[in-house]
């Protein structure tokens, strides 16, 4: 089992080079292709055309998304020709306004086997990074791997997962599009925070999942720790650093986008905060 298909998606490359890089190597270690998309984005407001002026406005957009795109690809072929020769590799420019992003990062997500992106909210911010991110998870049903942009260069990631479980649907399809890289790794820790004192699994939590683990090869151990922090994504990062860990993986968004927006919810603490990439799935 390996990826075959990976795709980095850029829309600045000055945030993009790290994520670029840890795709390029997941690509030659998984004997994948490489699919680069650079999307310049444009950033006119078409609703306002009969306001005095606007024209010149909305022809300055799309050149500008035209010439960050054309920068953006400039960027990234540069990075590219010192990989390794044999890395197979595809490069594409593109230009998109906000509102159609999504669509277009969905559609190349969607025949992608797993997405390598920028931590939204990084050292180098993007507005449009985490709608990149979304658009992936939900329009193109494709798992995410958020590269923080502190990592270092030629490391290599998924010899100490962690496996963040809840149970949900949302974590189960996380565990499963991560495959390749658990069964890559010598042992997996599955940490689970506050399980649930009901249903069927309470007995014994995170059981079944390790069984199902055990079958595919993997040797996994369960953690089971108490919310000793305001917030469980706390808990989650204290836990990665004192196992060493180096990749999360968990599911995606267990409450609403909007709930978690406004309220605030482990998904949107990790997007702000993983020092380590973290791999998630919806």
């Amino acid at each position: 089992m390996a990826y075959r298909s990976i795709l980095t998606i850029s829309t600045s490359a000055k945030g993009s080079l790290t994520a670029l890089g840890l795709a390029s190597r997941l690509a030659r270690a998984q004997d994948a292709h490489l699919d680069v998309l650079a999307i310049g984005v444009d950033l006119s407001m078409p609703a306002f055309t009969g306001y005095p002026g606007t024209g010149m406005v909305l022809t300055m957009g799309p050149n500008a998304a035209c010439e960050a795109a054309t920068a953006i690809e400039a960027a990234l072929r540069q990075a590219l020709a010192g990989e390794d020769p044999a890395l197979r590799w595809s490069i594409e420019a593109d230009v998109a306004m906000t509102g159609d992003l999504p669509a277009l990062c969905a559609l190349h997500a969607r025949y992608s086997d797993l997405v390598v992106l920028p931590r939204p909210h990084g050292q180098h911010p993007v507005p449009e990074d985490e709608t990149v991110v979304e658009a992936a998870l939900f329009g193109g049903g494709a798992p995410v791997l958020l590269v923080p942009d502190d990592l270092p260069p030629d490391v290599t990631i998924g010899s100490r997962p962690v496996v963040a479980w809840n149970g949900s649907n949302a974590a189960l399809a996380a565990v499963r599009r991560a495959l390749p890289f658990l069964m890559a790794a010598k042992r997996v820790n599955v940490v689970i925070v506050d399980p649930s004192t009901q249903g069927s699994e309470r007995s014994d939590p995170g059981g079944l999942l390790c069984r199902m683990l055990a079958r595919h090869g993997v040797t996994a151990e369960v953690s089971v720790l108490a919310r000793s922090a305001p917030r469980t994504s706390d808990v989650l990062r204290r836990h990665m650093r004192d196992l060493d860990g180096d990749l999360l993986v968990m599911g995606a968004y267990g409450h609403s986008r909007l709930r978690e927006a406004i309220f605030g919810g482990v998904t949107r603490d990790i997007l702000l905060e993983a020092d380590v990439p973290v791999f998630m799935a919806h």
